[in-house]
C-alpha cells in the first residue's frame, strides 16, 4: 500500500469554501461522494468493507484529521463577563466622572459613583453568568457511540474517535455519527429535517446520483446529526467534524458577527451626546459662576458635581436590573436569554422568519383524514368508535394500518419507527386497536419490506387458517395492483375496481394532496400460501391522509405578532404544497400574498437579486424549498430593508441564520446544539407561543427604561438649570455639590429601579414595534423633559427665594429648602410617568408596589439627611422647622399636580 493510502486518501478537489486545510477538517478527497460508485469511494479511501480500517490507519488518519466533533466557541471567561459589565459610553462617562472627583479630593463623590458602578456591574455579572450555566446545562449530554467495524471486527466507540475511511453500521434508532458514503441500504430510511427541513424520512440507496443534486435529494449519503427511523445499512465515513455538512453550517454561523442589539446602539449614542452635553454645560455654569463673583474653588466642585447629575447615575443599574428581571421572568415561562440585551432585541422586532418542522408543527405525523367507499373520517374530531361500528372498510384499514407497521408506540409521547407508521398506529389505538393486541390474533408469519421502486410494504398473517397480506403505499401504486373495493356493509362482497372507479380514487387523492396531505392507500388480501406474490389481486380498502399538525396555540400567537406588528414569514425546506397548507391552518398568510409561495429555485443561490426578485421576497410569507444559504441571504435582505428581524429554528440548517438575525431563537428541547450555540434565546418548551411572551417582555423593558431614563433626566436637568440660574443671577446656590451627588444617586436611583420593573400597560402589545433606529427618547420626550426641567427648577429657586426672603433663614438652611424641595419633588414626579390614557388610580405606576417601596425608603433619607447628626454634617443642612416643611411639602407637590392636570387633559382628548 502507498504511504498516501496509509495515511489516508489523498488530497484533490477544492476546498469547500472554509479556507482551511482538508486534514484539519476531517474532510475527505473528494467533494461529491455522492455522484461516485461505491467502489470508487472505497478506492479513494482505501478500505475493504468487510475489514474496515486497520489501526495503523485509524492512528494516522486520527492523526491527521484531528478528532471528529464540531468546535464549540469557548464560554466567556469570569473575567470577561465581568469585563462586558463596563462595556458601554454611560458607564465611561460615570468612570470619569469618579476620576475628576477624586482629581479634585471630592473623595465621597467620586466614592458613590464608584459604588454604582460596582453595584451595576454586579447585577448584570450575575445575571449573564447565570445564562452561562444554564447553556451548560442544556448542551451537557453523555459520549455518543457508533458501530464500526475495525481490523475485521465490529465494536461499539466513540463517535469522536471516528475518521474518513471507517466502515460505520446503521440500524433504526441510531444517529448517524459522520457524513457516509452509503455502501448498503435494506430498506435504510432517514429523517433529515434537522439538516434540509424535510418533514419526512429520506428513503437511502446506494447508487451514485448527479453531483449537483440538492443535499435533500443526495439518497446515498447518511448526513451527520440525522437520525436513521428505518431499516439498516453500511457507509463509510467520508467527512468529519468541520468536514461535514453539519460542519459546514457551523463555521457559516461562527463566520458571521453579531451585531449589538438595538437597545445597546440606543443607549450608546444617547450616552455620547449626554457626555459632550454635560462637559459643555459644566464648563459654562463653572466660568459663569466665576465671572459673577462665586469663589474659585466652589464653582470647580460644582462643576464636578453637575457633570455628574448630567449623566443620569441610575441608568446602568436601572437598564440591568430590567433587563434581569425580563431574562428571570422568561426563564419561569421556559424562554432562557444567553445575554440580558436580547429580550429587549426581541420587543423591537418587525419580522420573525419562523421553520416550520417542529417550529409551526409538532414535528409528529397525525392521521388527519380516512376516506372509505362509505364516506370520510376525520380521527381527531370524529367518534371513532361509532366509525368503526358502520363501516368494516374503515375498520379494516385501521388493522392493516396497525399489523403493516414496524413502529412502536409507548404512552402519550415515546414512540420509535417511522413517523407516519407512529401515526397509523396512534389513529388505530383511539379506534381501539392495538399492535400487540392485532398480532396475538393474527400473528406476522412474513414481511416483505417497503422498496422505493415499488412504493409499497407488506405483511403476512396467519388467521383463521388462512392468511391475511395486510398492503401499504403509494397511492397510484396500491390502486395499480388493485383488483377490488371493499364494500360498505359487513356482508357485501368486494365489488370489482373499474375504470371509473379508478379515476374517481385518484382524482379524490389528488385533491387530498392539494390539500398538503400525505397520503397512505391500504389494501389487503386473503391467501392459502404465505409465500403468494403480496402486489397481487389486492382489495383496495381506502386511503388515509398524514399531516404534521401546527403547535397548539401557535394560531394564538401568530394572531398576536400581528397585532403587535409583526410579521411573521415562514422558511422551510419542506414542499411548496405543505408548507402553504400548515401557513393556512395557523393563518400565516397575510391578505396580500393570500396563496402565494416562493420557492428557492425562484430566489436563487446568490445573495444579488433582480429587483422583481427582491419585490416579491419583500411581500411574500411564505418561502419552500429554501437552502440554509437562501434563509441566509432572505434574513439579510430584509435587514437591508431596516427591519429589525428575528429568527426560530431549531436545526443545523438553522444556525447561520440564527446568528445573523437580530434576535435568533432556537428549540432547547428537540434542537441541536448548532442551533442553540448560535442562538440569544433558547425555548425549553419549544412552544412558539413563548416568543409572544418574550415580544411583550420586551416592549415592556425598553417602555421602563424609557420612562426610568426620563425622570432621570427631567430631575438631573432640574438640578442644572436651578444652579446655573443662581450663578447667573449671582445669588447663593440652591443645592451644593455633595447634596447633588446624594439626591443623584439615592434618591434617584430607587425610583428609577422600581419604574424599571414595572409590569407594563395592558396595551403594550397593541401598538407597532419602534423603529430600528428610534432613539431612546423622541423630540417629543425631550420637549416633555424641558418642560418638565423648568417647572421643577422654578419650584427650586421658589423654595431658595421663600427661605431667603420670606422668612428670613440664613443661607444655610435656605439652601435646606431648596434641597428637600427638589428631593420631594424628585419622589412625587414618578407618578407623572404613566402611560397617557391611564386613570389615576389605574395605572402601571401606582400598581408597582416596588415605587411606593422606593418613595418611603427616599422620603426616609431625605428625613434623614437633615436629623441625622453625621448625615447633615456632611451634607450641610439644618432643621427648616414647621414653616419650612410646609413650603417643602407646597412647592414639591405642584409638578405633581400640574401632570395630573396634564393627563387628565389627554385622556379626554383621547376619547
Amino acid at each position: 500500500m502507498s504511504m498516501a493510502n496509509e495515511q489516508g486518501p489523498p488530497r484533490r478537489g477544492h476546498n469547500r469554501g472554509t479556507g482551511q486545510n482538508h486534514a484539519r477538517q476531517g474532510k475527505h478527497a473528494d467533494d461529491a461522494p455522492h455522484a461516485r460508485t461505491v467502489r470508487d469511494v472505497l478506492e479513494v479511501l482505501a478500505v475493504r468493507p468487510a475489514q474496515g480500517l486497520s489501526r495503523r490507519q485509524v492512528r494516522r488518519r486520527r492523526k491527521q484529521y484531528g478528532a471528529n466533533r464540531l468546535p464549540r466557541a469557548a464560554g466567556p471567561r469570569l473575567w470577561q463577563i465581568a469585563a462586558d459589565q463596563f462595556k458601554s459610553v454611560v458607564v465611561a462617562l460615570l468612570g470619569g466622572a469618579a476620576a475628576l472627583a477624586f482629581a479634585f479630593s471630592q473623595t465621597p463623590e467620586g466614592t458613590a459613583i464608584v459604588a454604582v458602578l460596582m453595584v451595576n456591574g454586579l447585577i448584570g455579572f450575575v445575571g449573564q453568568w447565570r445564562a452561562v450555566r444554564s447553556m451548560q446545562a442544556l448542551r451537557e449530554q453523555g459520549q455518543p457511540r457508533a458501530r464500526v467495524r475495525r481490523h475485521g471486527r465490529e465494536s461499539r466507540v466513540r463517535t469522536t474517535t471516528l475518521v474518513p475511511g471507517d466502515i460505520v453500521v446503521l440500524d433504526a434508532g441510531d444517529a448517524v455519527p459522520a457524513d457516509l458514503r452509503l455502501i448498503e441500504a435494506n430498506h435504510l430510511r432517514v429523517d433529515e429535517s434537522t439538516l434540509t427541513g424535510e418533514s419526512h424520512p429520506a428513503a437511502k440507496r446506494t447508487e451514485a446520483v448527479e453531483a449537483d443534486a440538492p443535499l435533500a435529494e443526495r439518497s446515498p449519503m447518511a448526513y451527520c446529526g440525522t437520525t436513521v427511523t428505518e431499516g439498516s445499512g453500511e457507509g463509510v465515513v467520508v467527512a468529519t467534524g468541520r468536514g461535514t455538512e453539519v460542519g459546514r453550517l457551523t463555521e457559516l454561523a461562527e463566520g458571521t458577527e453579531s451585531a449589538p442589539s438595538p437597545l445597546q446602539e440606543r443607549l450608546n449614542r444617547f450616552g455620547g451626546r449626554l457626555g459632550w452635553i454635560a462637559l459643555g454645560l459644566a464648563g459654562l455654569i463653572a466660568a459663569a459662576g466665576y465671572l459673577s463673583g462665586q469663589p474659585l474653588l466652589l464653582m470647580v466642585e460644582t462643576a464636578v458635581a453637575l457633570g455628574v447629575a448630567a449623566v443620569p447615575e441610575g441608568l446602568p443599574v436601572a437598564t440591568t436590573i430590567a433587563l434581569a428581571r425580563g431574562m428571570w421572568l422568561l426563564a419561569r415561562h421556559n424562554a432562557l436569554a444567553r445575554h440580558l440585551p436580547a429580550v429587549e432585541t426581541l420587543g423591537t422586532t418587525t419580522v420573525i422568519f419562523t421553520d416550520k418542522t417542529g417550529t409551526l408543527t409538532e414535528n409528529r405525523m397525525t392521521v388527519r383524514r380516512i376516506v372509505t367507499r362509505a364516506g370520510e373520517y376525520r380521527p381527531e374530531e370524529d367518534d371513532a368508535a361509532a366509525g368503526a361500528e358502520t363501516d368494516p372498510a374503515l375498520r379494516r384499514l385501521l388493522e392493516v394500518g396497525v399489523l403493516c407497521n414496524n413502529a412502536a408506540v409507548e404512552g402519550d409521547e415515546k414512540s420509535v419507527g417511522d413517523p407516519m407508521e407512529v401515526a397509523l398506529l396512534r389513529a388505530g389505538s383511539r379506534f381501539g386497536l392495538h399492535r400487540r393486541g392485532a398480532l396475538e390474533t393474527s400473528p406476522e408469519v412474513r414481511e416483505v419490506a417497503f422498496d422505493p421502486d415499488v412504493m409499497m410494504m407488506a405483511t403476512v398473517h396467519e388467521t383463521d387458517g388462512a392468511f391475511r397480506v395486510a398492503v401499504k403505499g403509494a397511492p397510484h401504486a396500491v390502486l395499480e395492483a388493485c383488483e377490488t373495493v371493499a364494500g360498505t356493509e359487513e356482508s357485501a362482497d368486494a365489488e370489482p375496481l373499474d375504470a371509473s372507479q379508478r379515476r374517481a380514487w385518484t382524482d379524490h387523492a389528488k385533491t387530498l394532496a392539494g390539500e398538503g396531505l400525505r397520503l397512505l392507500a391500504m389494501a389487503e388480501k386473503r391467501t392459502a400460501d404465505p409465500d403468494a406474490p403480496p402486489y397481487e389481486g389486492l382489495c383496495l380498502l381506502g386511503l388515509v391522509g398524514l399531516m404534521d399538525p401546527p403547535r397548539q396555540g401557535v394560531r394564538e400567537a401568530v394572531a398576536a405578532c400581528r397585532k403587535a406588528g409583526i410579521r411573521p414569514i415562514m422558511v422551510t425546506g419542506d414542499r411548496a404544497e405543505t408548507a402553504a397548507v400548515v401557513a393556512d391552518q395557523v393563518h400565516l398568510v397575510a391578505d396580500d400574498d393570500a396563496g402565494h409561495v416562493m420557492e428557492g429555485r425562484e430566489i436563487g443561490e446568490g445573495d444579488d437579486l433582480s429587483p422583481e426578485v427582491r419585490r416579491r421576497a419583500l411581500r411574500t410569507s411564505v418561502f419552500a424549498r429554501l437552502s440554509p444559504e437562501q434563509k441566509f441571504h432572505l434574513l439579510g435582505l430584509y435587514q437591508e430593508e431596516g427591519e429589525t428581524a428575528a429568527m426560530t429554528g431549531d436545526g443545523v440548517n438553522d444556525a447561520p441564520a440564527l446568528r445573523k438575525a437580530d434576535i435568533g431563537v432556537a428549540m432547547g428541547r428537540h434542537g441541536t446544539d448548532a442551533a442553540r450555540e448560535a442562538a440569544d434565546i433558547i425555548l425549553k418548551d419549544d412552544a412558539f407561543p413563548t416568543i409572544v411572551t418574550a415580544v411583550r417582555e420586551g416592549r415592556i423593558i425598553f417602555a421602563n427604561i424609557r420612562k426610568s431614563l426620563m425622570f432621570m433626566l427631567c430631575t438631573n436637568l432640574a438640578e442644572i438649570l436651578a444652579v446655573a440660574a443662581a450663578s447667573l443671577a449671582g445669588a447663593p446656590l440652591p443645592l451644593r455639590p455633595l447634596q447633588i451627588l446624594y439626591l443623584n444617586v439615592l434618591t434617584d436611583v430607587f425610583p428609577a429601579l422600581a419604574l424599571g420593573v414595572g409590569k407594563g400597560s395592558a396595551g403594550v402589545m397593541d401598538r407597532p414595534p419602534r423603529g430600528r433606529g428610534e432613539s431612546v427618547l423622541t423630540g417629543q420626550h425631550w420637549l416633555a423633559i424641558g418642560g418638565w426641567s423648568v417647572l421643577l427648577a422654578a419650584c427650586v429657586l421658589g423654595g431658595l427665594a421663600w427661605a431667603l426672603r420670606g422668612a428670613g433663614m440664613e443661607t444655610g438652611l435656605a439652601v435646606t429648602v431648596s434641597f428637600l424641595t427638589l428631593g420631594f419633588s424628585k419622589l412625587w414626579f414618578v407618578f407623572n410617568l404613566r402611560e397617557p390614557g391611564s386613570t389615576l388610580w389605574r395605572n402601571d405606576v401606582v400598581r408597582n408596589p416596588w415605587i411606593w417601596s422606593a418613595i418611603l425608603w427616599c422620603g426616609v433619607l431625605l428625613v434623614g439627611a437633615v436629623y441625622v447628626p453625621g448625615l447633615s454634617a456632611v451634607l450641610k443642612t439644618g432643621q427648616p422647622g414647621p414653616a419650612g416643611w410646609a413650603a417643602v411639602l407646597a412647592l414639591s407637590l405642584v409638578p405633581l399636580t400640574a401632570g395630573q392636570v396634564l393627563r387628565a387633559v389627554q385622556r379626554l382628548r383621547s376619547r
